[in-house]
């Protein structure tokens, strides 16, 4: 997935406050005072002027607070008031850029301290645009007042909201709201994307997110999340050449499913046929291989009780999915014991993960971190809170990629995070974000197909990074194609999957 640091290519690059402010220090080092700011103010107002209905004669009001992003968007009024835009400025800090306020001043436009919350305010109601210039990636927690009920007004108020670098009372690093913080149409955002950009909560408070190039690529190390576009996922997708059979476009063996959840096994098995797996090789109780099959006739399957062989040596299989509606019996938990036991890579899902940090869950947690083969585990926040075991469900969802870091360290091998913004971690590089999605795929064995279409591609040869995030990308594509505003099932996911694939094979 190669592009330039900064997003200008295919994938999209985040670095963390810290990073950004030494490569900015850096940049600055070598160039005038203010030329940076300057840089960042120009891209603002032209992505302000691009929202507007019309330039002259339109109205903005800028909310301004005690930093550097009130001085961007100062000069960005600036430049927006010597166009005929009637620019008013709302301060609510506890200063105000000077420089940027005169410049402000000197093109016409008004600088004015922001009133309180007691009374609505009329610039706010009035404005044709908002610019939320409060506080920048450096703040750390909810907003406070008066920024908090400034905030809250321009809520309240018709114009759309243009955040400056990033929706203020957001954690740039993390993506966590804890409190109140500004809902952004469009943010425009300098240099680099920030991590709470592409994460949720974070992240469905951006809207829009826009990138002005101001010059410090060139400072910026390798970045600490990314976020792949269409044409990186078509590279990654195997591609079956002229000579291609199903042994060498993989064979997946499914461990999934129960007398009483036969649906996870059909779902799994459907999701790996439906990406494009070589063969399925499903082993379970008697009644869940009559409906596989049933259901799926390609599917070379057997009857397996949990203590037998698992047969899983290399040669007669590539990949293993194992846990989806499985049980948590002991046999259940013997028969994870051998799935790990093998020498292929082993995507963990649901009963496997409850397994996993239950009472037996110490010695398969070691059989993970023991593994010289890959492993993948794809917890959804809860999941991830009981394999943790000292964090809620409430802790994970609003500090994902924290979370999931920390659970690929401690396990050592990938953790693909579902849930409204999908992460996948690894204990080596960055983390990756899944763009696709929508809130309609959260509905019951969704999570089963996604296993089987991440499992297909773990058995056609990619790595367990980049086939975590090729099956989160096309599940959740699949979800965008069929949804039509109704909730997504996993049946409907098995319609979309070609769907995604051959979209995504178009555009690459």
């Amino acid at each position: 997935m190669g592009a330039d640091r900064t997003g200008g290519g295919p994938v999209l690059y985040a670095h963390t406050v810290d990073v950004v402010r030494e490569a900015e220090g850096a940049l600055m080092a070598r160039l005038p005072e203010g030329v940076l700011m300057r840089r960042a103010a120009t891209g603002l107002a032209t992505e302000c002027i691009r929202l507007l209905p019309a330039v002259y004669g339109a109205r903005v009001v800028l909310m301004v607070g005690s930093g550097d992003n009130g001085g961007d968007a100062l000069y960005a009024g600036a430049a927006l008031a010597r166009r005929g835009v009637a620019v008013r400025a709302l301060t609510a800090g506890s200063r105000v850029h000077q420089e940027g306020a005169a410049a402000l001043r000197a093109a016409g436009g008004r600088v004015r301290a922001f009133a309180g919350s007691d009374a609505d305010d009329s610039d706010l109601f009035g404005a044709d645009l908002i610019v939320d210039g409060l506080v920048g990636i450096g703040g750390r927690g909810g907003l406070r007042e008066p920024h908090a009920g400034l905030a809250a007004q321009a809520a309240n108020a018709p114009a759309p909201v243009v955040a400056v670098d990033l929706p203020s009372g957001i954690d740039a690093d993390t993506g966590e709201v804890a409190g109140y913080a500004v809902r952004a149409d469009v943010t425009v955002t300098f240099g680099t994307h920030k991590p709470g950009l592409f994460v949720d909560p974070g992240a469905d408070r951006a809207g829009a997110v826009r990138l002005v190039d101001i010059g410090i690529g060139p400072e910026l190390p390798g970045a600490s999340v990314l976020r792949p576009q269409p044409v990186d996922i078509a590279g990654l997708l195997p591609t079956p050449g002229a000579e291609a059979d199903k042994y060498r476009r993989g064979v997946l063996a499914v461990r999934a499913g129960s007398d009483r959840f036969r649906g996870a096994a059909v779902l799994a098995v459907g999701g790996a046929l439906r990406t494009g797996v070589g063969m399925v090789r499903y082993g379970g109780p008697e009644r869940v291989v009559d409906q596989v099959l049933a259901r799926w006739p390609e599917t070379v399957a057997a009857v397996l009780d949990p203590r037998q062989s698992t047969d899983l040596e290399p040669g007669r299989v590539a990949a293993v999915v194992v846990g989806p509606g499985r049980g948590t019996d002991p046999g259940d938990a013997d028969e994870l014991d051998a799935v790990l036991d093998s020498d292929v890579p082993v995507l963990v899902d649901a009963d496997g993960l409850t397994l996993m940090s239950g009472e037996t869950g110490r010695d398969l947690a070691d059989r993970v971190r023991e593994r010289s083969a890959p492993t993948l585990l794809t917890p959804h926040a809860g999941e991830l809170a009981r394999l943790l075991g000292d964090v809620t469900r409430e802790d994970v969802e609003v500090r994902r990629l924290e979370h999931a870091r920390r659970a690929a360290r401690s396990f050592g091998c990938a953790v693909l995070l579902k849930g409204s913004t999908t992460v996948i971690a690894h204990p080596d590089g960055p983390s990756v974000v899944n763009p696709t999605g929508t809130p309609l795929l959260a509905s019951a064995g969704t999570g089963d197909v996604l296993s089987g279409a991440v499992g297909a591609l773990l058995a056609s040869g990619v790595p367990v990074v980049e086939a975590a995030l090729c099956g989160a990308y096309l599940h959740g594509r699949a979800a965008e194609l069929v949804h039509g505003g109704a909730p997504v099932s996993a049946s409907d996911l098995l319609h979309g999957l070609p769907l995604a694939l051959a979209e995504v094979r178009a555009d690459g």
